[in-house]
């Protein structure tokens, strides 16, 4: 799966050098353990995870795999995801979720669409020449964040 969006700053311009950490579950709905431990913290988040930074267009991208849901649980498919905007905040937004997830009901789609970070409802396609799933996920730095001040440029 291909992850992509933009970061864009609270007033709708490209925001560059942005942090974007993201993890998931992988395709059986857990979170895989690392090969080598580091440390309790690190280690719940499992193996399946990473950083990405805001180019000069605020575009961002994951290469990684589509989760499944949790077992023996009714929540839909998602991706963490948190926003750190160096020297000035750090925040979760919204989790990835999917439009074809037979687990997003309205309540749950309701929940993820437009709230922290902006809208966390996608549509994934798939790939014409890879196969790949693709989705597009925009960050909206500091929408529904209580108390956020606006990072200075």
């Amino acid at each position: 799966m291909l992850i992509t969006g933009r970061v864009l700053a609270p007033d709708g311009k490209p925001k560059a050098n942005v942090v974007i950490y993201a993890y998931h579950t992988d395709a059986r709905g857990i979170y895989p353990k690392p090969a080598q431990s580091l440390g309790a913290t690190v280690d719940r988040h499992g193996r399946l995870r990473g950083w990405a930074r805001s180019d000069a267009e605020g575009r961002y991208s994951f290469e990684t795999i589509r989760p499944a849901s949790y077992p023996s649980r009714n929540i839909p498919a998602h991706v963490h995801m948190h926003v750190i905007e160096r020297g000035c905040a750090t925040y979760y937004i919204d989790e990835i979720v999917y439009t074809d997830d037979p687990l997003l009901t309205p309540t749950e789609r309701a929940r993820h669409d437009g709230g922290r970070g902006g809208g966390g409802v996608t549509t994934p396609e798939r790939d014409t020449a890879s196969g790949a799933w693709k989705v597009v996920r925009d960050i909206r730095l500091g929408a529904d964040i209580p108390g956020y001040t606006k990072c200075p440029p």
